[in-house]
């Protein structure tokens, strides 16, 4: 039988291993959760074989699930150049964006050059900033979009790209147990992360010091490799010179979003970059 892959059930599919559950990717794609069930199924059925394994909590690719993501996301980008290339020259404009460092490399390195190649008359000016900093920066006027982390249900007005557990990371050859005080590699002011360690473990009566206190990611993440202190990270970002610790105090759910700035009348050129950083966002 020939089956032809509907673009609408890749997306579906896409969105939904990227969010990791069924409720997310209905309230993301504006769909019920049924209707985002009956995609799968159907593209299941193309497929010749399940795709997601699903259980209450979330849900996890299976082997055909992870062969057919890779093929889709790269599917999905031409699709959406292609759409580009007939559109993207009538659309003029420009965008300031804001992000946190250790988002940067991802949005700059995989998701703009697919964007500015498809608008090209769109100019993009591009902050780093930590999260709370980047919000007062919408307060203020001086960004027309930020992507940042925030305590999960933090704000009504951000559109939630995914939700994330961070957890505690250390370096693989650290010692088994940490003594207080708990050596931190501290993120810079105004990032949540850095919020949540100090809380958490001054909740948890546990005793802490700080080793590096960086706006950058890379300088934390040598820190940690090294050895040399503990941080805080999501999930998807351990590298495999870090291991999870388990000994420290659970860290509560945060979620990654896009936030415009309040009573400001947006443009078509921002709704296009937001639509791009949907698309192809990932931890």
């Amino acid at each position: 039988m020939n089956a032809t892959l509907d673009i609408e059930l890749l997306r579906t599919f896409d969105t939904v291993a990227r969010m990791g559950k069924f409720r997310l990717a209905a309230e993301h794609l504006h769909k019920s959760p049924a209707a985002i069930s009956v995609h799968i199924q159907r593209l299941e059925t193309i497929a010749g074989g399940r795709l997601l394994e699903r259980d209450n909590q979330s849900v996890s690719l299976t082997a055909l699930g992870q062969r057919l993501l890779m093929s889709a996301a790269e599917l999905l980008q031409t699709h959406d150049r292609v759409m580009g290339e007939l559109h993207g020259p009538h659309v003029i404009g420009s965008v300031q964006l804001g992000m946190p460092d250790e988002y940067a490399a991802h949005v700059i390195g995989d998701i703009l050059p697919i964007f500015t190649a498809s608008w090209p008359n769109v100019v993009l000016e591009v902050t780093t900033a930590p999260s709370f900093t980047l919000r007062d920066h919408l307060q203020q006027g001086k960004l027309d979009l930020a992507l940042l982390t925030q305590p999960r249900a933090a704000g009504s007005d951000a559109l939630v790209l995914t939700s994330t557990t961070p957890v505690w990371v250390g370096s693989a050859v650290l010692p088994a147990t940490l003594n207080d005080p708990v050596p931190l590699a501290l993120y810079a002011a105004d990032c949540p992360y850095r919020e949540a360690m100090i809380s958490t473990l001054t909740t948890a009566g546990r005793p802490w010091r700080v080793v590096l206190d960086s706006a950058s990611s890379q300088a934390i993440r040598a820190c940690v490799e090294a050895g040399l202190a503990v941080t805080l990270m999501d999930r998807a970002r351990v590298t495999e010179r870090m291991v999870i610790r388990e000994d420290l105090p659970i860290m509560p759910d945060h979620e990654v979003v896009l936030v415009r700035p309040p009573a400001r009348e947006s443009n078509e050129a921002v709704e296009l970059l937001i639509n791009s950083i949907q698309r192809y966002f990932r931890l």
